[in-house]
């Protein structure tokens, strides 16, 4: 039984992977934590604890954000998506089914934060969001092509420490190649409100 709140908790409702969870919760404790401890959510992954590696990245409200920086309060009354919320029952995300066909993972420690990334990476896109390598981030600038340049710049906060990084790029790429397929005009406005 939790706990009752007090000065250094609050009772919160998180919203994780299309599911409520009702948590009495340390105002301390990191999004990373409540997921994996309190939850059992385990596929989200500590790897630095510092928010330097990318390894725990999850999707709130669609956006990329490293939990091990974002506190457990803060995500109250907002989406969160894991890696084990990212399929569609047995029907696997594209980007998941690209880093499986293209082999971007080794040891697969950081392969759910590196997903949960690209999925960010490929909507942000999509939206029309510069990078750091955009050379024209004019209002009138066509869309950017999503080249291994702007992929690598992209996922760039997401570490590898076995080096799969071709393999990520190419599974980024393929996957985002499936999205486009998917995706009009009025879609890719919806998803980036």
């Amino acid at each position: 039984m939790d706990p009752a709140p007090s000065s250094t908790s609050s009772a919160i409702t998180l919203h994780i992977n299309g599911e409520k969870h009702r948590l009495s919760i340390d105002h301390r404790t990191t999004l990373l934590d409540a997921l994996r401890e309190r939850l059992d959510l385990t596929g989200t992954k500590k790897g630095c604890d510092q928010g330097q590696c990318g390894a725990c990245t999850v999707l709130v409200d669609k956006r990329r954000v490293v939990s091990c920086l974002s506190l457990a309060v803060a995500a109250e009354g907002r989406e969160v998506t894991t890696i084990e919320g990212v399929a569609e029952g047995a029907e696997l995300h594209p980007v998941q089914q690209a880093f499986l066909d293209l082999d971007g993972y080794q040891c697969g420690y950081c392969t759910p934060g590196q997903i949960c990334s690209a999925i960010g990476v490929i909507e942000e896109h999509a939206a029309g969001w510069p990078s750091a390598v955009t050379d024209d981030v004019g209002i009138e600038a066509a869309p950017v092509p999503l080249t291994p340049d702007e992929i690598r710049e992209r996922m760039s906060g997401n570490l590898c420490r076995c080096g799969a990084y071709v393999s990520i790029v190419q599974a980024v790429s393929r996957a985002a190649a499936s999205y486009e397929g998917d995706r009009t005009p009025e879609a890719v406005k919806e998803a980036a409100v």
